[in-house]
């Protein structure tokens, strides 16, 4: 009796990965996560920026109307028009005083566009930094700014515009909204 010894079994591959495929798998999944976690962020900003300009042409459309629906302190001279005085930087303080006229109380034009532009400036100071102005302008950007500037004309034929922006990222207030008061239509201008 011969005892038959068996043949070891062929040496197989490993079903297994190797340390530099574990590695570079996981790598690519890390670039994954991030990229769509910065996306997720820009897309975080772009919503909040998006609120913004909404709230914002909500903002400027009720104070063109605020204006139209107060003839009298609009037909007044541009230098006793309490409205195109109003030039608000909420970083700056500088905010108009409370006015005494409320809803049920018999007011005076004046007074009803300082309750106006109280209200106003109290929702321009929730804007990160945010800015607001009243006045004649008939000026277009200069050319290659996408943004119109603060300054204005003060033309007396110029219309009546109001002019809304706020600070992103510590960079200075811009107009991002512009409304003539006489037309309906808000103007946003490219961030």
């Amino acid at each position: 009796m011969f005892l038959r010894c068996k043949a070891a079994p062929a040496a197989r591959p490993s079903a297994g990965f190797t340390l530099a495929e574990v590695l570079v798998a996981l790598l690519v999944v890390a670039l994954g996560i991030a990229g769509a976690a910065a996306l997720q962020a820009r897309s975080v900003r772009g919503a909040r920026e998006a609120e913004r300009l909404s709230n914002a042409a909500r903002l400027v459309s009720a104070l063109a109307e605020r204006m139209r629906a107060n003839p009298v302190a609009m037909g007044l001279p541009d230098a006793a028009n309490p409205y195109l005085q109003f030039d608000y930087d909420s970083l700056a303080g500088n905010a108009p005083a409370a006015g005494t006229c409320h809803a049920d109380a018999d007011c005076t034009p004046s007074q009803l566009a300082a309750f106006d532009l109280f209200e106003v400036a109290q929702a321009v100071a929730r804007l990160p930094g945010g800015r607001i102005r009243v006045c004649r302008d008939a000026s277009a950007p200069a050319a290659g700014a996408a943004l119109p500037p603060w300054r204005c004309d003060g033309n007396a034929d110029a219309p009546v515009v109001v002019k809304l922006g706020w600070r992103e990222d510590d960079s200075a207030a811009v107009p991002r909204l512009q409304m003539p008061v006489g037309a309906g239509a808000v103007v946003a201008a490219a961030p």
